[in-house]
């Protein structure tokens, strides 16, 4: 799966960047974040090329929630939803 450079979620271009490090409230230990405010998906650069997509999904369900409304989300929903979304993409062969 290609991860793409901008991805528009309702209204909202969300710019997809790679960073050396994922900070949330001072902690370090993550893999990606989804901020609405700067309208970003970030996702750690050192992790495998295999991981990246799913991170990439995980956040991207982050921020379709967010959009439709839901500003308190459940972590273990997200997991779920985007485990079966990037199932989904795969298994329909989308195009890139």
């Amino acid at each position: 799966m290609k991860i793409p450079l901008t991805v528009k979620v309702g209204p909202v271009n969300y710019d997809v960047v790679e960073k050396p490090f994922i900070e949330i409230d001072g902690n370090r230990n993550y893999q990606g974040a989804c901020c609405y405010a700067d309208t970003t998906i970030e996702i750690l650069e050192d992790i495998s090329a295999e991981r990246k997509p799913d991170v990439f999904i995980h956040e991207l369900t982050h921020a379709i929630f967010y959009e439709a409304g839901f500003e308190e989300q459940d972590e273990d929903t997200i997991n779920r939803v985007a485990k079966v979304l990037h199932q989904v993409i795969n298994d329909n062969n989308f195009k890139e």
